[in-house]
């Protein structure tokens, strides 16, 4: 048995007689299931499983997806990834979305132990009259078995590309036991945050409107550029922040994929 994972997926996806296909290719232990097709041929439902069912420190996870033109695929998780409390190095995953079609990244939530030492990275490039939606929700601490996050470190950067040019940027460094995570000013003593990006019409003001309507009051949504919303979500559990981002998500994707409507992977009902 290893002391810690390295494990790569890329994953190629392609239209081909309006069906999207999708190859692969993998080492070590990350892996897809079968390609589903719940909304019909033209939309590929993958799901990314993680055999071992944890990052612990010393592993090292990349993923990368591409999405060439006239395809459109929809990317998600069997549960929640785990990040375990660190052993005396840290945990790497590296996210690349690669996108000339249509993608979504909708993975479950990240649930980061108390003394995990976690980077994570999202990178997303579009390309030509490319579509994406995503989100990312993190949790610290066990919170439904009482754990806070005390000790530890996690740290995320996601960038978002179109055409070479840079739209969005942000860095997350959240320590154990950080003034920050109660601080009105920052987590207000709640563990759980998400963000949900989605990049294709232009939106409007009334788009703006009518999707927070939607949302809690502790919950909003940004126009960073034309094209581009960013929303955040904080909340005391993963099921509000997950079903804040989830009721965006309907909201969003008939607008960003020319009229389609949300067709929730079966694997969040389970």
């Amino acid at each position: 048995m290893p002391s810690s994972w390295n494990a790569s997926l890329d994953l190629r996806y392609e239209a081909a007689a309006g069906r999207t296909v999708v190859a692969r290719r993998h080492e070590g232990p990350l892996q897809v299931q079968k390609a589903l097709y719940p909304e019909g041929e033209a939309v590929c439902h993958t799901i990314v499983v993680h055999p071992p069912g944890g990052i612990a420190g010393g592993d090292a996870l990349a993923i990368h997806a591409r999405c060439l033109p006239e395809s459109h695929a929809l990317l998600t998780t069997p549960g929640a990834t785990r990040w375990y409390k660190a052993n005396g190095t840290r945990a790497r995953q590296s996210i690349a979305l690669d996108v000339a079609g249509c993608l979504e990244w909708l993975p479950q939530e990240a649930i980061v132990f108390d003394r995990a030492v976690v980077d994570s990275t999202i990178e997303i490039s579009l390309s030509g009259a490319a579509s994406t939606i995503g989100w990312d929700v993190v949790a610290l601490g066990r919170t439904a078995a009482g754990e806070s996050f005390r000790e530890g470190e996690f740290t995320q950067t996601i960038r978002l590309k179109v055409d070479d040019e840079l739209l969005w940027s942000e860095r997350t460094r959240i320590a154990g036991a950080d003034p920050l995570l109660a601080a009105p000013v920052g987590l207000d003593s709640k563990p759980v945050f998400g963000c949900l990006w989605a990049y294709g019409p232009v939106w409007s003001d009334a788009d703006l409107e009518s999707m927070r309507d939607d949302l809690p009051r502790s919950a909003g949504v940004t126009r960073l550029a034309p094209r581009l919303l960013v929303a955040r979500a904080l909340g005391s559990t993963t099921a509000f922040v997950r079903d804040a981002l989830q009721a965006l998500w309907r909201s969003a994707r008939p607008r960003v994929f020319g009229g389609r409507a949300a067709i929730a992977p079966r694997i969040w009902s389970t």
